[in-house]
């Protein structure tokens, strides 16, 4: 009794506050995207219906973590690891196509997917290997080591066609830049980002000619450094063989709805039927929302259809149509005070394994928010990644469950420990 009134003192209520908020405002918004005048309120065959369902073993893990001894998961973290890698090769095996991706198994009249439980096992494992050999992943061979953790989830997912779910694993950079990565890391996928566009949007000739000039005035800066030429030289190659290399990579092995929904993105079509429909309509249901928007059940692009997906990955659409400018920030500071505080809670660890999986879980939820709201403003491709919390998926509401859950836990009990 006295340690359930210790855990009870310790857990951080206000992240616990924030993630209900969160998921009733998930439930709110699912119901306004799929209510029909003389709808039922319970009906199976509705997302809102579901995803009550599914808060009853999210919420089941939840108390079960609580109650768990905290070093289960210290002790166990690269089982649960390896658990779950078995998993996504099942899901290869027998896994329910949808959308086409394998991504799923299924169970009754529910789909488990099973990619969102290995975000949950590789922030575990990160963190227990990173904590095990109080890593500095600044040196090569322990940072290939993290990379390969990530890596291999990564190549199963793909396996299943599922590229939104597996680019959310670049997320982990974030976390091993707070652990010693070499800002490197961290800059090479923002410089082939931006020179992937660009050779999409601009001549190549002009691209040699930016790149090149760059290079010189780059030597003439570090001239007196050693090596500083080789070096310089070895980037400049690397970027023009990457910008030669972007169209022919584009028109082939990028797939064609893809290639439509970038070129969309970057104003090369005006596919507004097609794969700028939703985006379109998206932009249209946010800014008829104005500035407190047209009230709960109300908004006409959600009632009426216009935006697919609305109860998942577009649902921040119903949130801006129905309460506008101010609903939308509110969602926006709520999602902006939970990182916050969790950063916060990591920072005050003692122990190194709960900062880094504080700072493992942040990244991920990061990334989906991030992601997930551009994609509804136009400012990324839509790749099907949801809002966290927020977004109707059974497997994702369990599996941010469960990270917060944990890192609540490790919070609390080391706490306790400590103190």
């Amino acid at each position: 009794m006295t340690e359930n009134r210790s855990l009870l003192y310790n857990i951080d209520w206000q992240v616990f506050v924030i993630t209900i908020l969160l998921i009733v405002i998930g439930l709110f918004n699912i119901y306004s995207a799929e209510y029909k005048e003389g709808s039922k309120f319970f009906d199976l065959n509705t997302n809102f219906t579901k995803q009550l369902f599914f808060m009853i073993p999210a919420f089941v893990l939840f108390i079960i973590v609580l109650l768990i001894d905290v070093r289960f998961f210290v002790n166990f973290s690269y089982g649960i690891y390896g658990f779950v890698l078995i998993l996504l090769l099942v899901t290869l095996l027998i896994g329910k196509e949808v959308s086409g991706s394998r991504s799923w198994i299924p169970i009754g009249i529910f789909n488990l997917q099973t990619s969102e439980f290995a975000k949950f096992a590789t922030a575990l494992a990160l963190a227990k290997f990173l904590d095990e050999y109080q890593v500095n992943v600044s040196k090569f061979r322990f940072s290939l080591i993290a990379f390969g953790i990530i890596l291999i989830p990564v190549l199963l997912i793909l396996l299943q066609n599922d590229f939104g779910s597996a680019m959310v694993f670049a997320s982990f950079i974030l976390m091993l830049f707070r652990h010693g990565l070499s800002p490197f890391y961290l800059y090479l996928p923002i410089v082939m980002s931006v020179l992937f566009i660009a050779a999409l949007v601009f001549n190549i000739t002009t691209l040699v000619i930016v790149i090149i000039s760059v290079s010189i005035l780059a030597y003439l800066f570090l001239y007196s450094k050693k090596n500083s030429l080789i070096l310089i030289g070895l980037i400049a190659v690397s970027c023009l063989a990457f910008t030669y290399s972007t169209n022919y990579v584009f028109q082939n092995i990028v797939e064609p709805h893809q290639r439509s929904r970038i070129n969309v993105l970057l104003g090369k079509e005006m596919d507004l039927k097609g794969s700028g429909y939703n985006v379109h309509q998206s932009l249209i249901a946010i800014g008829s929302g104005g500035f407190s928007g047209k009230g709960f059940l109300d908004g006409t692009q959600t009632k009426l259809n216009f935006v697919p997906e609305q109860t998942t990955d577009f649902i921040f659409c119903t949130i801006g149509e129905e309460y506008g400018w101010i609903g939308s920030l509110i969602l926006l500071l709520l999602f902006s005070w939970l990182f916050i505080r969790i950063i916060i809670l990591s920072e005050n660890q003692k122990y190194s394994y709960a900062r880094n999986f504080g700072y493992a879980i942040v990244s991920i939820m990061f990334f989906h928010y991030a992601i997930n709201i551009s994609m509804t403003i136009g400012l990324f491709p839509i790749v099907g990644i949801p809002l966290p919390l927020v977004s109707y998926g059974g497997s994702a509401l369990i599996g941010f469950i469960m990270m917060i859950a944990v890192f609540l836990k490790l919070d609390a009990d080391f706490k306790h420990y400590y103190n």
